[in-house]
């Protein structure tokens, strides 16, 4: 179907009453023929407007499908993004943070890399090096990622329309000293209730995190806006995402950094 015959403030709607009630939804590509890229970031546009139009405010960028592994899984070549709204950016005190696992619909976890934008990347043609001088800081994080679409087989347009499969996220204390360390080597572990879970680096997101947070400049450009400054970046993944449960503790050990503890009430 071809975009202009799509009803983009329709779809977005759909996925906004998901999001409200945990009740998933048909694919988009399915019960609406949606099968653009361009066209499932329209919808995602349209409905991140309309969360702000209620109220919510976009606090930064999320990245997604940053393993190789991944998208050659999937056939597909290379990440999406999404937008991360302040509503459902968890407040971390004392290195901890919690929050119902009822929130979400089908809710996995995973470990990243957190970066904040000291002033605006605005491509083509950014560089790791480029966003390395961008970055004010840098800290471990957590994304609950979630999808508002019954999963059947994985679909790009559906994840890119779903909002890049944004949940909640949580950062951990962020240290302007990480801009100096080779973060492609930087180990992470993930423990739930005290279990080892996951095991990662850096190298995992698209070879570098920094070169992740370029990709996303980079693109954002064929929408002619910047990577803004004050936002925060999650350059994706470094392990698998682990599904949640009521009563899991998850903590992320990033070396060189506090413990980041997020609980699932």
């Amino acid at each position: 179907m071809a975009g202009s015959e799509l009803d983009i403030e329709e779809l977005a709607a759909r996925l906004e009453q998901a999001f409200v009630t945990n009740e998933p939804i048909t694919p988009l590509s399915e019960s609406a023929g949606l099968a653009e890229v361009a066209d499932a970031y329209r919808v995602q546009s349209a409905w991140s407007a309309l969360r702000v139009g209620n109220g919510d405010r976009v606090v930064g960028r999320k990245i997604g499908l940053t393993s190789k592994a991944m998208r050659e899984a999937a056939g597909i070549h290379e990440p999406d993004f999404g937008r991360m709204w302040a509503s459902r950016h968890l407040p971390v005190e004392r290195g901890r943070a919690e929050l119902p696992a009822a929130t979400f619909i089908q809710p996995r976890i995973e470990g990243e890399i957190a970066f904040l934008m000291g002033r605006d990347l605005t491509g083509p043609g950014i560089t790791v090096a480029d966003v390395l001088a961008a970055t004010d800081a840098i800290a471990p994080s957590f994304e609950v990622v979630d999808s508002r679409i019954i999963r059947r087989k994985f679909s790009l347009v559906d994840t890119i329309s779903d909002n890049a499969s944004y949940g909640a996220f949580c950062v951990g204390p962020w240290a302007a000293g990480l801009r100096d360390v080779d973060l492609r080597t930087l180990g992470m572990l993930v423990t739930c209730d005290a279990e080892p879970v996951v095991e990662g680096i850096g190298a995992a997101s698209l070879g570098h995190p920094a070169a992740a947070v370029a990709w996303l400049a980079n693109t954002l450009a064929d929408f002619g806006v910047p990577l803004a400054a004050g936002d925060i970046v999650l350059s994706g993944s470094l392990g698998a995402a682990i599904p949640v449960a009521a009563g899991d503790v998850f903590v992320m050990e990033l070396h060189g950094t506090p413990p980041l503890t997020l609980r699932f009430s």
